[in-house]
């Protein structure tokens, strides 16, 4: 065999010593911690969420206002269940004539505002009335200004109110209103809305604050709401949502408590048990069953219901328990729930106006789309990449605006609430060791593919500054950072190849950084998954495979490692074969040593034995070369993106052990490879040294020195031709010296 390996070689190539690269493509920076992030990622974005949709549906028709009917109090008083704090929150109000509850829509606030209410005007004899996001004008509730109190400065002006000095339209105006507008200044409340005439001894009124309120606005106005309501001997609840303007208020907490939800269990409890009150016995419990299934928790895909969302989801279990619901719909329902909350995130975030006002939505949604990527991570990673993003929506939407960051916050993790997420205890892979984390994710598995899909798919203008944040995420050098940036590209592309290609994937492959084209691979390989999409990214792997580009040869055969792309294993190999004819064999041993620690190492070794036997040098090189890895290669550092659970306890191995341990039957074409090796003359100076090295590693473990004393003396004899008595000798050294 060794006098015949170089009959087809050059002159001046025969002899020439094979060794084994010392660095990965990756020059070491996939390889610690990447195995746990892309199982992580790939656990948190594979969830089907439904197709692609152009835009999203309208928003819901905000409660009427009003006065609140009747019927409307006796049923929430039937159906609501206290919360933390209920009778502190209602002896406030009597004492003070105003509340803000600051909490996320959803939870509840609404109803637990109106039970306030209804139970107080009750006793004064009174009546509740809604007011919208609008201050109507017959309440003689005096006007606001975006300034501090006394201050007669309105936001943004820096012109007096009550001058008499236009505000940008050339004509005199109302002192303190804005011409034309609608608007009290710097409140961002509409005034002259019709519904209510005039305030009402003993009444309620239920007023909620838009989204994009000022801040440091939100303090005088609830002042004056609070000096306005207790002179009428009346009662006003102001529902705030989470933000900066919630956090300004509980820092001061004058009029503001934070608001804490029911639990979900007891709120569909008391639904289901209204809704089904006259129906047959025995269907209010079926309701209890389908609701405890664990394909209906699947489905729905959040840890705990928010109230609404219990209120909902018991309107469609007593369907289903009447049989006006099939199982399908109401898993199909299910399922919207998770979309539903991401679509009302960014309708929130929709308007936000200009900087630097805008920032606080801005800066809201990043938070939701990096925890999407970064869902399950370190917090640290987490934060530093919304606050990345967040750069660059505030640079798209205003270009001549630089940004910068709040160095400290009102309330630490506040910002988590509003993204319903949580954070714990975690860990990262480092490689050898692992390190506690404080981590972070979505309060439902469902979240981020949702919200990472929302973001995409409906909002256009998004697409840029995303893009251009997960190039940047694709060259960091830590697997915990670039993989899951890689990851949720590909899954991107996915929803929209054309865009993808042009925006994420071609630029990262035409880089010099090395991570970044293991990035544009592993999208490309993640993007595959997809079968409408797996065609087009195979033509363009063949194409970069047999061009003269090689910064995308490189990335093909990467993205070849990963074994999707081409449809099969079998055809990925083909692939490689032919790429390392053109190749030097490190890059493209790389991706075959990739695929023999995937699922079909059988297949791989066959592949690697043929190509031993084949008449062309590449081919053979490259044989040589993976075998040679495959002993010297830790098998983490060779994670893809399919599940490899026989590999599992065998991670810190070698990944010719850990094959080994994991399939047996592999040891004869193993055993086949390495004699190879061994004995020809361009490789055994290599081969020697890394056997050298297998068995001391080995010699550790027990379990590892096992398995390797189970398979080394198949390498002794291959039929006539015995072991290289270098080698022999070599090997004794280190099993004497054990």
């Amino acid at each position: 065999m060794r006098a015949a390996e170089d009959v087809d070689a050059p002159a001046e190539s025969r002899g020439r010593r094979l060794d084994i690269p010392k660095n990965d493509p990756l020059e070491g920076a996939g390889q610690p911690g990447g195995a746990r992030t892309a199982r992580e990622a790939r656990a948190h974005l594979h969830i089907p969420v439904g197709p692609a949709r152009l835009c999203a549906e309208p928003a819901p028709h905000p409660l009427p206002e009003g006065p609140v009917p009747r019927e409307e109090l006796d049923r929430l008083r039937r159906l609501y269940r206290t919360v933390p704090g209920y009778v502190a929150m209602r002896d406030h109000l009597r004492r003070t004539g105003l509340l803000a509850l600051c909490g996320e829509p959803g939870t509840g606030r609404a109803w637990t505002g109106l039970a306030l209410l209804a139970e107080l005007s009750e006793l004064a004899g009174g009546g509740v009335s809604r007011l919208g996001s609008g201050i109507p004008l017959g309440l003689g509730i005096p006007h606001v200004t975006g300034a501090a109190l006394g201050s007669g400065i309105p936001l943004g002006s820096g012109l007096p109110y009550g001058s008499g000095i236009p505000h940008g339209s050339g004509t005199p105006h109302e002192p303190g209103v804005l011409p034309g507008s609608g608007i009290l200044p710097g409140s961002g409340l509409p005034y002259g809305a019709a519904g209510v005439e005039k305030t009402e001894r003993g009444h309620g009124y239920l007023l909620e604050l838009s989204a994009d309120q000022a801040d440091f606005a939100v303090e005088p106005l609830l002042d004056r709401l609070r000096a306005h309501f207790a002179g009428h001997e009346a009662f006003c609840v102001v529902l705030v949502a989470g933000g900066p303007a919630a956090d300004r208020l509980l820092r001061g907490r004058r009029h503001a408590v934070p608001y804490e939800p029911p639990a979900a269990a007891d709120v569909l409890d008391r639904h289901l048990t209204e809704l089904l009150a006259d129906r047959p016995t025995g269907l209010l419990e079926t309701a209890h069953a389908t609701a405890r299934r664990p394909e209906l928790a699947e489905a729905l895909g959040l840890d705990e219901p928010r109230p609404g969302e219990a209120a909902r989801l018991a309107g469609l279990l007593a369907a289903h328990a009447e049989g006006r619901l099939s199982e399908e719909r109401l898993l199909e329902h299910c399922r919207s729930f998770a979309p539903d909350q991401a679509r009302a995130w960014f309708l929130e975030a929709g308007h936000p106006g200009t900087l630097p006002a805008a920032l606080p939505a801005l800066r809201a949604a990043a938070l939701r789309i990096a925890l999407a990527v970064f869902n399950g991570s370190a917090h640290g990673l987490m934060a530093e990449a919304a606050e990345l993003l967040a750069w660059e929506l505030a640079v798209t939407l205003d270009p001549q605006y630089a940004p910068g960051r709040p160095l400290f916050a009102a309330r630490p993790g506040a910002s988590l609430a509003t993204a319903r997420a949580v954070h714990g205890d975690g860990v990262e892979d480092l490689g050898d060791a692992s390190v506690p984390v404080r981590a972070v994710w979505f309060e439902g598995r469902r979240l981020a593919p949702a919200v990472l899909h929302e973001s995409w798919d409906a909002h256009h203008n998004l697409r840029g500054p995303m893009a251009r944040w997960l190039r940047g995420l694709c060259d960091d050098p830590r697997p915990q950072v670039w993989v899951r940036a890689a990851v949720a590209a590909g899954v991107l592309c996915a929803r929209d190849y054309l865009y993808g290609l042009v925006e994420l994937a071609l630029p990262l492959a035409r880089t010099d950084s090395p991570v970044q084209r293991m990035a544009a691979a592993t999208a490309l390989a993640e993007a595959s998954r997809a079968p409408e999409v797996r065609p087009a990214v195979n033509g363009l792997l063949r194409d970069w495979a047999r061009g003269d580009d090689e910064r995308e040869r490189e990335t093909a055969a990467l993205a070849h490692g990963y074994g999707l792309a081409a449809g099969s294993v079998v055809a990925s190999l083909a692939e490689l074969g032919r790429i390392a004819c053109a190749d030097d064999g490190r890059t493209t041993s790389y991706g075959v040593l990739r695929l023999l620690a995937g699922t079909e190492p059988e297949t791989v070794l066959t592949a690697l034995t043929r190509w031993l036997r084949d008449t062309r040098r590449p081919r053979r090189d490259l044989a040589l070369l993976t075998v040679l890895r495959a002993v010297t290669t830790r098998t983490s550092y060779l994670w893809g993106l399919c599940e490899v659970p026989e590999l599992e306890p065998y991670a810190a191995w070698p990944l010719a052990t850990a094959v080994l341990a994991a399939h047996p039957e592999c040891a004869p074409r193993l055993a086949e490879l390495l004699r190879a090796a061994l004995t020809w003359a361009r490789s055994a100076g290599a081969a020697e040294d890394a056997l050298v090295g297998w068995i001391r590693r080995a010699a550790g473990d027990e379990r590892q020195l096992t398995v390797l004393c189970g398979f080394l003396p198949r390498l002794a004899q291959d039929g006539d031709e015995p072991l290289d008595a270098a080698a022999a000798t070599r090997i004794r050294e280190v099993l004497e010296a054990l």
